[in-house]
């Protein structure tokens, strides 16, 4: 907002605001879009604004108000997935007509609703630029996002690392999916007995395969040398 105001009080407001009559008030009008700049104004304590008058019903009141944040130049990958997000729950659309409102893909709808999935953390993240949205994207489905995420802004990952790092993840996840109940069942109980998560992959002729021990630091794996050695 301060920066806005600084621009505003620099040139002038480029956007006039859009109003509309007060639906019970005479001589009283609503704001429909520009908040930000109607809140800039106030610090500015301007007492005139140029405005453009709407006639614009209830019902679209906040449709236009979003479709006009969508539209800010500015807008953050979080904002814009809550603005769709509050227009399909509140209008009770779906994406075929958002998709033609706001002029996006169904798909670009999708994925950035999606973003929503993560956690609060990670949002802020994004918010305040320290994640971008292909870094929150790779991210959404992991079970320690919020860890990995701060790894990528401690190490300065970039998008691509932090796709390698997921990847393995979510490729398990899909063959989980398919693993046969029993196999899932024989895991359960050899990762229960040994205090270690547990994989067991048999090849396509099932007559061979292989197991795998996951361990989360080199304590674990030493407990593991040292259990194989007796």
């Amino acid at each position: 907002l301060q920066e806005l105001a600084q621009s505003i009080r620099a040139q002038g407001v480029l956007q006039p605001l859009v109003v509309r009559k007060h639906p019970s008030l005479e001589n009283r009008y609503e704001l429909v879009a520009g908040e930000r700049r109607w809140r800039a104004l106030k610090q500015l304590n301007v007492s005139q604004v140029p405005v453009i008058l709407r006639k614009v019903g209830d019902d679209e009141m906040l449709e236009v108000a979003l479709l006009e944040n969508i539209q800010r130049e500015n807008l953050n990958p979080v904002e814009e997935a809550r603005a769709y997000e509050s227009i399909l729950k509140k209008h009770q659309s779906n994406y075929d007509e958002l998709s033609k409102i706001v002029g996006k893909s169904k798909s670009h709808i999708s994925n950035m609703i999606r973003l929503l999935e993560l956690e609060e953390e990670i949002l802020n993240y994004m918010i305040s630029g320290k994640l971008s949205m292909g870094h929150a994207r790779a991210l959404i489905g992991v079970p320690n996002a919020k860890e990995m995420a701060n790894e990528i802004i401690n190490k300065n990952l970039s998008v691509r690392q932090t796709e390698k790092n997921t990847a393995n993840y979510k490729k398990n996840k899909r063959r989980q999916k398919n693993k046969d109940p029993n196999i899932l069942d024989l895991e359960k109980e050899l990762s229960e007995k040994i205090g270690l998560k547990t994989s067991i992959h048999f090849s396509e002729q099932g007559s061979s395969g292989s197991l795998t021990l996951y361990y989360s630091d080199l304590d674990q794996l030493d407990d593991i040398m040292k259990r194989l050695k007796k």
